[in-house]
């Protein structure tokens, strides 16, 4: 009887240890009994997504991880079509308002994460939907990023706000992704329009990207330029810079006074497959464990948990200290959800298909500009005034934009000004490049006739 008892004893001891460690470690002790195959859709790098991947995996032995890469409106479109035979888990991505997408069309189930020291808010942004349908784990911001050397080499000034990038100095030298192949470069220019205002902010955003080199199709090839000295500015999610800078490249990053915190979301897809893996999934992505992995070198994304900030390395940024970052900005997701396409449509035709005709008109204005300088006229002043009120034209208002008729005759992600889109897309899309085409020259006009009278 005493040899039983003891075993007993032993085992109830043994049983309480286990259940110890499990709670203490921080991984993902929830879904211990998950297994099977776990499919994530993310617009997230394979930097980023194989670290966690194989973190879950040695947390999780039983599962196997598979990572479908999509940028954020093609993973959107992606569950949106295979919705009737859905054989995704989870939807893993930064932007929050492709999120709403999703939620609004039924694509996602509720999940209340168990993981606790969660804030409400990072920022003025909330971490979590109220609903529940997607939780946020990691949280970014939008700024500018440059290479110092190249700075220095082409004698440029240290951008701090957006409007820095509109002078004439930084001509030529700027880059950003296209937003309709980039959520985070949609939501960089969706927080101007905020922050700014519709017309305001178009009016940034144009005179910002009349200075572009380029514009690439995926918002890791502004970072990558960056880094390697093809061009001296990019316009950047905070990461990006953050991971460069820990991998050694001479590059720095700021904030402007106009950008928001938003939190990089997970949600569990509506009908998973594999549901508790699932949900552990997003158990261990909010664990230490799994907060801890936003700090590594390749990744250096900003923890949703205070706590993890005790182990980031000097001078790493903290929205939860730092209450100057995004309190600018209350982004208001509901909003940008309404005129998601639209505003992605009317960058692409009036900037990224017309970028020759953009910079041509910006180029004269800032020689007139030069010209005026030395030499003031009234006549002139006024003809420059006017070539820069054409280039900061909208075809529409933000009422308009936001008109659930207007954003639903964009039904079709464009790759480039050639692609076949259904008639009313593309009856709309060729007026508003026609639009802007018919300005930009007119501004080029009226700016070369100030440049005369300046002479």
């Amino acid at each position: 009887m005493l040899r039983t008892s003891r075993t007993v004893t032993r085992s109830l001891r043994n049983a309480a240890a286990a259940l110890a460690v499990l709670l203490l470690s921080g991984t993902a002790a929830f879904a211990q009994d998950a297994s099977g195959k776990l499919v994530i859709v993310t617009s997230f790098p394979k930097d980023m997504t194989t670290a966690f991947q194989q973190a879950y995996q040695k947390a999780n032995p039983k599962v196997t991880v598979e990572i479908l890469n999509r940028n954020t409106n093609a993973g959107v479109k992606y569950l949106q079509e295979t919705a009737s035979n859905n054989g995704v888990d989870l939807f893993w991505a930064s932007a929050p308002d492709a999120f709403e997408v999703l939620k609004g069309a039924g694509l996602l189930q509720p999940y209340k994460p168990k993981v606790e020291g969660i804030p409400e808010k990072v920022g003025a942004y909330p971490v979590n939907d109220p609903e529940g349908m997607y939780a946020g784990f990691a949280a970014s911001g939008y700024g500018i990023m440059w290479n110092s050397r190249y700075m220095k080499a082409n004698d440029l000034p240290i951008p701090k706000e957006w409007a820095d990038l509109t002078k004439p100095a930084y001509y030529d030298h700027v880059a950003i992704s296209a937003p309709s192949r980039s959520g985070t470069t949609h939501l960089t220019i969706e927080t101007i329009l905020q922050g700014e205002g519709w017309e305001k902010g178009w009016r940034t955003n144009k005179e910002m990207a009349g200075n572009y080199r380029t514009i690439t199709e995926r918002s890791f090839g502004v970072p990558d330029g960056v880094n390697s000295g093809a061009f001296g500015v990019g316009i950047v999610i905070d990461f990006f810079a953050l991971s460069s800078q820990a991998s050694g490249f001479p590059v720095e990053f700021v904030y402007p006074t106009v950008t928001t915190i938003v939190p990089a979301n997970v949600g569990v897809v509506k009908n998973a497959p594999n549901k508790a893996a699932a949900e552990g999934f997003v158990d261990f992505l909010l664990s230490p464990k799994g907060q801890e992995v936003l700090l590594e070198p390749a990744i250096r994304r900003l923890p949703v948990n205070p706590v993890t900030y005790e182990k980031a390395p000097a001078g790493y940024p903290n929205p939860f200290k730092d209450k100057s970052l995004g309190a600018q900005v209350n982004f208001d997701v509901n909003v940008s959800q309404a005129r998601y396409n639209v505003v992605d449509a009317l960058f692409d035709q009036l900037v990224t298909f017309q970028l020759d005709d953009l910079k041509a008109a910006t180029q004269a204005i800032h020689k007139a500009e030069a010209a005026l300088a030395k030499k003031p006229n009234d006549k002139a002043k006024a003809l420059l005034g006017e070539a820069r009120d054409l280039v900061a034209a909208m075809p529409v208002t933000a009422e308009q934009a936001a008109d659930p008729q207007l954003a639903g005759a964009f039904t079709v992600e464009r790759k480039s000004a050639k692609d076949a889109v259904p008639e009313r897309q593309a009856q709309v899309e060729q007026k508003w490049a026609a639009f802007a085409k018919e300005n930009y020259a007119n501004a080029r006009k009226k700016a070369d006739e100030a440049a005369a009278l300046a002479r």
